[in-house]
């Protein structure tokens, strides 16, 4: 089954209102070009502002997190998937490694979010990878099929139509590296192969896209691999003509 490329930026806790006005602007005029799947995750305070801006509907609105509670109540900061919606969102990031390793996001709270992302309608991008000292004791496979189970054994099979998975090796975040090609490739066949046991029609329609200190120069290698869909893009999100660069990449790849 042919799947469609897909690039989403995760801006992080990065930017100001001046940044999201100059990346509205180029990203709008340079969209007509693109046919890959686009999406922008910014900051919670600025996805109206970005909505307004963006005057192209082939560049999807996305938010970094969403509250594992469905229903409104007394959840001082919290925001749930409905008023995402309403904010214009049509995708969310779930279960990032930053969201793991320093707010303790277990995987069931991941299960918890996903859950509610697609109860809300919302397209949950469900975060999974492996520390450095977790590869170098060769427990990569262990590791991301704990993390994919417990998402694909929690939902429904209702809840997982929109999924989309991305890998992120936790050791190429932020750091400059990169997992190779071929590590990517490898990562990737193994995560559908994974699902493949379950659901053999998901398996070759599901995005799985990678995360990892993605850049204009290294993402036509990255997608070169046959089960590489697309990568979620940190730092290089930032300003649109890179993000513009690696989703041409894509494209081309795809």
């Amino acid at each position: 089954m042919s799947r469609t490329a897909f690039v989403a930026g995760n801006w992080k806790m990065n930017g100001s209102a001046e940044q999201v006005d100059a990346f509205a602007s180029t990203m709008s005029k340079a969209a007509s070009e693109l046919t890959c799947d686009l999406a922008v995750c910014v900051p919670a305070v600025f996805i109206e502002r970005m909505g307004r801006g963006l005057t192209a509907e082939q560049v999807a609105l996305g938010a970094q997190n969403l509250a594992g509670e469905i229903e409104p109540g007394a959840f001082t900061g919290e925001i749930n998937g409905a008023m995402l919606i309403e904010a214009g969102c049509r995708y969310v990031i779930v279960g990032h490694s930053e969201r793991r390793a320093l707010y303790a996001e277990t995987d069931d709270v991941v299960v918890a979010k996903t859950k509610a992302a697609a109860a809300a309608g919302l397209h949950p991008i469900v975060c999974i990878g492996e520390t450095l000292e977790q590869r170098e004791a060769e427990q990569t496979e262990a590791v991301l099929s704990r993390q994919l189970k417990a998402v694909l054994s929690g939902c429904e099979a209702s809840e997982l139509k929109d999924l989309v998975i991305a890998y992120e090796p936790v050791w190429a975040i932020g750091t400059g590296r990169s997992a190779t090609p071929e590590q990517a490739q490898e990562v990737h066949a193994f995560l559908r192969a994974q699902i493949g046991g379950q659901d053999a029609t998901m398996a070759s329609s599901i995005q799985i896209i990678y995360g990892g200190s993605v850049k204009a120069d290294n993402a036509a290698d990255i997608f070169a691999g046959k089960d590489v869909d697309g990568a979620l893009v940190g730092g290089a999100s930032l300003k649109a003509d890179s993000f513009i660069d690696i989703a041409r990449a894509a494209q081309q790849a795809g």
